[in-house]
């Protein structure tokens, strides 16, 4: 699943390990999920939309 996960978090100048820290996940999920290795579970995927105030279809794209 293609995201734009890795652009919002540059947009705020986060590392991946300051995202985890946020989402409560390990750096190693939130690389996974910006390179398409793992696509996040619903909980989580409301988690980040919620993180980043946008639909989760805003960052997500099946």
């Amino acid at each position: 699943m293609k995201n734009r996960l890795k652009v919002l978090r540059a947009e705020r100048d986060w590392s991946q390990a300051d995202l985890a820290i946020r989402l409560d996940v390990s750096r190693q999920s939130v690389n996974a999920i910006e390179t398409g290795k793992y696509d996040p579970s619903l909980p989580l995927a409301f988690k980040i939309a919620a993180l980043f105030a946008m639909p989760i279809e805003a960052i997500f794209d099946g």
